[in-house]
């Protein structure tokens, strides 16, 4: 990198960060020299959806548009998917950049999309070709499922044979042609199926999962309260994926699925696990059922023969509720948001790097990072998966929709088990002894997702004969001996509650260790569980150091970071900030319309997070803020000036709301009513300021579909650890003692992995005085939410200084 673009980086008020440390499409953007203007100067990309509508598509439409503008592609956006660009004319149309303002929280796709049989013939494409070319289009984005990213890829390898006939037939000269001989292609994967191989996520999965998880808690209350089974039908004629995680999500009896087709005789199987259950006391039965359900000889199962089957084996009063397309409606969560944005920009940059001979590419999410695919390799084993279910072989299909799929049905199979007995039981051929005690304790701030996880930990354990003994409000509790052991059917309902059913507080072990080791003495603890926040992680970290001092301690200890602040080492994603997030992001949506409504309003919100600005940073860029105030990112005087400019040129250009986060511990001195002051005054002639602190409502409300996925599997993967460490560590005297480092862990996904990281390792990575890591990973998206905010007229007045102050 030169010295001079160095000294630009440094100056930037957006990072104070290496170039390293920024996402790493834009760093490498930056790293060219490339600013506002400077790379797609002449050239223009068209973006379209196609297929089914998923949201956040409209996030995904909103970046694209704005990322292109903002790097200097001339931008068009072609309605109703295929159909308008072999229509041509009107349907082709260049977007500016408030031609997307207030889209990025709306469902569908604001652009349409169609099917189109004319683009499926040869003359359609053609059509459609000389349609870009007389727009000087010469790059396309592609939102949709992999039979529209197929076409895409015919429609790129027809590309010079339509061009040789326009020359031939007289309709392009041969210098047009020459410039736009190579059409640049990248696709996003726009699907609520989650069905497509080479990507995490698509665009519109996790929505739906809000749609189904809300349909499964809503009829849950109703089948409590008259004893009924509910056979709810999902989505997913050729992918199980909705079904599998909804099932995990929300604790349902069983899940047929095509992947994994019940086994020979499961309906006697499914009748004597629903007989039991009623015998445990259990009230309500909910049964999940994907569309494409088949069973080993690949045969359909119907919701209305699940239904027949145990109305009339079991009498139960039975119901069925198809979901249908009430899963593909709704406002975007937070997370599909996040993830078009973040695809959207990735596609473009795409295209800026485009070569002649680069392949289509498929933006998709690989862990926490946005990745470029081969496109077509991804669809022929997307449809590999569907050949493999049709030939039953069903095995090579699951291998196929890869390692998170296979985890969510390894995670569902354990905990679908039936109820084990209250004797020693008997697990791969081996006798679990159930002498041996796990402590569960909640330790900091309640956090949605602990209940789920907590009910997943809870089972794991008694499945393999272990016991697991709940201590109320943390060690508070303990020293009051509000100690007991938790049973299968008490932790049923935990998975959709939010909170805390254990209790919790902020406790941890200081000068007390003496009374703490007494206690877990005297309840014969030999291993500890512990979901909570930074509290949780000093409490591990006490209890190995004191090791020395007290043996009690010298017991397997592990922790899942349960807080809604994200500022837990160790992991990527705590417990509980999904669901803030999408809290926060609602609640923004309320006051954009409010805004809206009352004309020329701006809003400064205070969110939760301690000194972590991750909620501030994330719901930001889900809502489309303009501005987020975080403490790891200094911010000066000039810099506010800077955005209250910005907002008057917003606010006179007709887009007539705004909206400024600020992070509860941003700054001392710019306080959240300083930033309200201030705005109101160097705006007032311009628009009316509000504040809005948020407060405790972003720890409330029920686990999202996300928090309570993770949480579960986290979980299991904490009580297969715990255990393997007491076998490992036990002594003839019914004991556990081990001083191993590797024995006191943090449990967390670190990208796409599940890691066991002993706490020992993380104290060089953590910063103890503002309780956050040194390293956060969301940090390298921070430059992404001020060049979606920015409004043009900011780019029009000076293009360098743009580049100069806001570019990182």
């Amino acid at each position: 990198m030169d010295n001079s673009l160095k000294r630009r980086l440094e100056m930037s008020p957006l990072g104070r960060m290496s170039s390293e440390d920024i996402t790493d499409s834009v760093s490498k953007f930056v790293a060219h020299g490339q600013g506002f203007g400077m790379v797609g100067t002449g050239r223009s990309l068209a973006l379209f959806t196609s297929g089914g509508d998923s949201q956040g598509m409209n996030a995904a439409v909103r970046s694209v548009v704005r990322m292109g503008i903002y790097v200097g592609f001339k931008v068009y956006c072609i309605q109703e998917g295929y159909q308008g660009m072999v229509n041509g004319g009107d349907c082709i149309k260049e977007m500016a950049w408030n031609g997307v303002s207030n889209i990025i929280q709306l469902g569908g796709t604001v652009i349409g999309s169609a099917r189109c049989k004319d683009f499926r013939e040869r003359e359609g494409r053609k059509r459609a070709a000389f349609n870009l070319i007389e727009k000087n289009i010469d790059s396309l984005v592609v939102i949709g499922g992999d039979g529209s990213l197929t076409g895409a890829n015919l429609f790129r390898q027809e590309w010079f044979s339509f061009l040789q006939e326009f020359v031939q037939e007289g309709k392009l000269d041969l210098q047009k042609a020459t410039r736009f001989k190579q059409l640049h292609i990248v696709g996003m994967v726009g699907s609520i199926d989650n069905d497509f191989c080479g990507t995490d996520m698509t665009i519109g999965t996790d929505t739906a999962l809000h749609r189904i998880i809300e349909a499964v808690d809503a009829i849950s209350t109703t089948a409590q309260s008259h004893q009924r089974t509910f056979i709810l039908e999902v989505m997913g004629r050729h992918c199980g994926y909705l079904a599998l995680v909804a099932g995990l999500a929300s604790g349902a009896d069983w899940v047929f699925i095509p992947e994994k087709p019940a086994m020979d005789g499961w309906e006697e199987v499914l009748c004597n696990k629903l007989s039991e259950s009623r015998g445990f006391g259990q009230r309500l039965n909910i049964l999940i059922l994907a569309e494409g359900a088949i069973d080993q000889k690949g045969e359909p199962i119907t919701a209305q023969y699940v239904k027949e089957l145990i109305v009339e084996r079991l009498q139960f009063d039975t119901r069925i509720t198809v979901l249908g397309h009430v899963q593909r409606g709704g406002s975007p969560s937070a997370f599909d948001r996040i993830l078009g944005c973040r695809m959207g920009a990735e596609a473009v940059l795409a295209l800026a790097d485009a070569k002649p001979d680069s392949p289509a590419c498929v933006v998709s999410l690989d862990g926490n990072k946005a990745v470029r695919v081969p496109l077509m390799s991804c669809v022929d084993k997307t449809q590999a998966v569907a050949k493999a279910v049709q030939e039953r072989n069903f095995q090579k299909a699951s291998d196929l929709r890869g390692k998170s799929f296979n985890n969510n049905l390894k995670t569902y199979l354990t905990l679908n088990k039936r109820k084990p007995s209250d004797e020693a039981c008997t697990i791969d051929g081996k006798v679990c002894s159930s002498n041996f005690n796990i402590a569960l304790m909640n330790i900091g701030a309640p956090a949605s997702g602990m209940n789920p996880a907590g009910r997943g930990f809870v089972r794991s354990c008694m499945l393999k004969g272990y016991r697991v003994l709940g201590v109320a409000d943390g060690f508070s509790g303990l020293l009051n001996d509000d100690v007991k052991p938790l049973g299968w059917m008490e932790v049923a309902s935990w998975v959709s509650e939010g909170g805390s059913n254990l209790g919790t507080n902020r406790n941890i072990p200081d000068k007390n260790c003496k009374e703490i080791a007494d206690k877990f003495r005297q309840h014969k603890i030999h291993a500890l569980m512990i979901f909570g926040g930074f509290e949780g992680y000093q409490s591990i970290l006490k209890l190995s150091d004191e090791r020395s001092e007290f043996a009690e301690f010298c017991i397997p200890m592990a922790l899942v970071a349960s807080t809604i602040s994200n500022n837990v080492p160790g992991t990527d994603f705590s417990l509980g900030c999904d669901t803030a997030l999408n809290v926060i992001t609602e609640t923004l949506d309320r006051l954009k319309q409010s805004a809206t409504g009352s004309r020329r309003r701006v809003f400064v919100v205070e969110t939760m997070g301690g000194f972590c600005g991750y909620l501030a940073t994330m719901s930001g860029l889900a809502a489309g803020a303009d501005a987020a105030y975080i403490f790891e990112e200094p911010f000066t005087i000039k810099d506010l000036e800077g955005d209250v400019q910005h907002m008057k040129a917003k606010i006179k250009d007709n887009i007539l709301r705004g909206i400024v986060l600020r992070n509860e511990k941003a700054n001392n001195n710019f306080t959240t009513t300083f930033i309200e002051h201030l705005f109101q005054e160097e705006g007032k002639d311009v628009y009316v300021c509000r504040q809005n602190v948020l407060g405790h409502v972003q720890q409330g409300g029920a686990p999202s579909p996300f928090d309570r996925n993770l949480g579960t599997k986290l979980a299991v993967k904490a009580a297969n650890f715990l255990i393997e460490q007491i076998e490992e560590n036990k002594k003839d005297n019914n004991t556990v003692y081990t001083k191993s480092e590797k024995s006191a862990v943090i449990v967390g996904i670190c990208k796409r992995e599940t890691k066991f990281t002993p706490v020992n390792y993380l104290q060089k990575a953590t910063d103890f005085k503002h309780r956050i890591p040194e390293k956060q990973w969301w940090m390298k998206l921070r430059p992404l939410l001020r060049i979606l905010a920015k409004h043009e007229s900011t780019y029009e007045a000076d293009c360098e200084e743009v580049f100069n102050n806001h570019m990182t």
